[in-house]
């Protein structure tokens, strides 16, 4: 429980409101992002699947009473890797939310190197799907290679556009198509789903309804520059509109005022 009431900002772009404080890992080309030996398989199918998702079920059950809203849009891409794009409200919740939604697909998520750099945990993440993105040129080669070979493995890559978390946020924050350039440049396609609040009758943390939306492809008809573009455009007014439909603030942001020099 995040026990804040108001947070106040003034980049929507860039602020950090998590309360983690991690010293981050170098991600250089000697980082190892795919792991094909038979001792990394098991490990893998271990912490994911064994023990990774009957507790992230848990969790998101038991204190969010959670909801999915639109599952069967996958099916359309059932034979496919594909990429999914979410709002970055949840500390823990976000790592386990994209597992719950796609079930039993393998969920690899984009995330900041604080996220294999922590003690102990840091070791298993990995393992649990966490891709680091890279510090140096040859990281990240080896970096896109990783996101290459798990489309095409059917695998799913989750990405949090937003970047910073902002803990119950119910908007959705600008964001850029950055992120939009590797499913434009692997022709994969792309869901997008939106972690909605709501009030509950009893208990302290509110529900969470998700949405997913999607289908969506690179449009073959733009130059290579712009489909990009054109997928983070589609992507971002489709979780605006799915925002809309949370119901509960449990953090209110409020933007600063520019303070006059």
């Amino acid at each position: 429980m995040d026990d804040r009431k108001v947070i106040y900002y003034t980049d929507e772009l860039n602020d950090e409101f998590s309360t983690a404080q991690i010293e981050p890992i170098k991600i250089d080309e000697n980082y190892v992002y795919i792991h094909d030996s038979l001792f990394k398989k098991f490990t893998h199918f271990f912490w994911y699947r064994i023990v990774a998702t009957p507790i992230a079920f848990c969790y998101v059950k038991f204190k969010f009473h959670h909801k999915i809203v639109g599952r069967k849009a996958f099916r359309e891409c059932k034979d496919k890797g594909y990429f999914m794009y979410g709002n970055h409200t949840q500390i823990v919740g976000d790592p386990f939310i994209p597992n719950m939604l796609n079930f039993p697909r393998h969920d690899y998520i984009i995330v900041h190197p604080n996220n294999v750099s922590m003690p102990m945990l840091g070791k298993v993440t990995p393992s649990l799907g966490a891709l680091p993105l890279p510090d140096d040129k040859g990281a990240y080669r080896n970096f896109l290679k990783a996101i290459e070979t798990h489309i095409q493995r059917k695998h799913t890559v989750v990405v949090y556009p937003e970047a910073h978390i902002w803990p119950y946020y119910t908007g959705i924050r600008p964001f850029p198509d950055t992120s939009f350039s590797y499913p434009a440049k692997l022709d994969a396609p792309v869901y997008c789903f939106t972690n909605t609040y709501h009030k509950r009758r009893h208990g302290r943390e509110p529900k969470i309804i998700t949405y997913i939306d999607g289908p969506f492809y690179p449009d073959h008809e733009l130059p290579p520059r712009m489909r990009k573009h054109d997928l983070r455009e589609r992507v971002y007014n489709a979780m605006k509109e799915r925002a809309k439909l949370s119901t509960h603030v449990q953090i209110r942001y409020i933007k600063r005022e520019a303070e006059n020099d």
